[in-house]
């Protein structure tokens, strides 16, 4: 049970292994793009692909999907960035229902932990195997893979290399969990939940920079949401979204959010401790682009 490419990875390595795939259940096609088009997820197009059985219901509790995925009579069902499942669903294996979580559980329960543990400025996330129960990302933890973030590692970047390590994390713990070899350990057993970070989805306001913060904070944010959805400021009253970007801390008179550039070679805008550097942008109605490219065609204001 699966959407997005991340999800594919480990379809492909559960296929590529011989596993017994049953069935693939993914989201309906929904209208995307400028043309509205009805368009297909990455998970529907890689089982179309290969001639895997396909479930797409539109609500997880019709009577006719309920019945579908029944007759399937799956040992254990695998879910990975797919939606939340009613009981119904994750309780009907005789083997229950395993999750991929990207956070070291219980750290960075909720939608986003990829972006959330970057933003935090963490040193060290990893993967998780768990099975499914009530309450989201709460269940009982199968496997973990510890994995280090570099300084200047995007989310984009962490996302990649946690999809390929989270293929073999699955097919591992399948594995060894449908051979009784695994011992399943009680979150709580693992840290103390309240002093835990969470990793909710990301909004709007999430993506705002807040100039008072450190030059530190400010570019793991930046990288915390690179490539998508980017966070942003405002040059010159316009929207500017900031992809790439880095950071110097030194004491400085400039306002916080103020900018300073050449025109030439450089942006950068005053931080509460320095200055952070700007290298990659999207200027409200404009392309995406280096600060070269951008410094040559844009006059500044100012």
């Amino acid at each position: 049970m699966g959407t997005p490419a991340f999800a594919v990875a480990i379809l492909d390595k559960l296929v590529k292994e011989c596993c017994n795939v049953v069935g693939v259940v993914t989201a309906p096609d929904k209208p995307a793009g400028r043309g509205m088009q009805m368009t297909e997820s990455a998970v529907k197009k890689y089982a179309v692909e290969h001639g895997l059985h396909l479930l797409q219901p539109v609500k997880l509790k019709d009577p006719e999907f309920i019945t579908a995925l029944a007759d399937l009579k799956a040992d254990v069902q695998v879910v990975v960035a797919f939606r939340m499942l009613p009981e119904i669903v994750w309780n009907m294996p005789p083997l229950g229902t395993i999750n991929l979580h990207a956070s070291l559980l219980p750290k960075y329960r909720g939608a986003a932990p990829i972006n959330w543990a970057i933003i935090n400025g963490e040193k060290e996330t990893g993967l998780t195997t768990f099975r499914l129960q009530h309450a989201i990302d709460t269940g009982d933890v199968l496997m973990q893979e510890k994995i280090q973030i570099r300084d200047d590692e995007t989310a984009g970047e962490l996302h990649d290399e946690m999809m390929e390590l989270g293929a073999s994390l699955v097919y591992t713990t399948l594995d060894q969990y449908c051979m009784g070899v695994l011992d399943p350990k009680p979150q709580a057993v693992i840290a103390a939940l309240a002093e835990l970070p969470s990793a909710p989805k990301i909004h709007t306001e999430t993506c705002k920079i807040d100039w008072n913060k450190t030059a530190r904070q400010v570019f793991d944010l930046v990288r915390g949401l690179s490539p998508y959805p980017g966070c942003f400021t405002f040059l010159d009253g316009k929207m500017m979204k900031v992809f790439k970007a880095s950071f110097e801390t030194i004491s400085t008179a400039t306002p916080p959010g103020e900018y300073h550039t050449d025109g030439k070679s450089f942006l950068r805008f005053a931080a509460a401790d320095g200055w952070v550097t700007i290298t990659e942008l999207q200027l409200e109605g404009k392309k995406r682009m280096d600060i070269a490219s951008f410094l040559r065609g844009h006059r500044f204001i100012n």
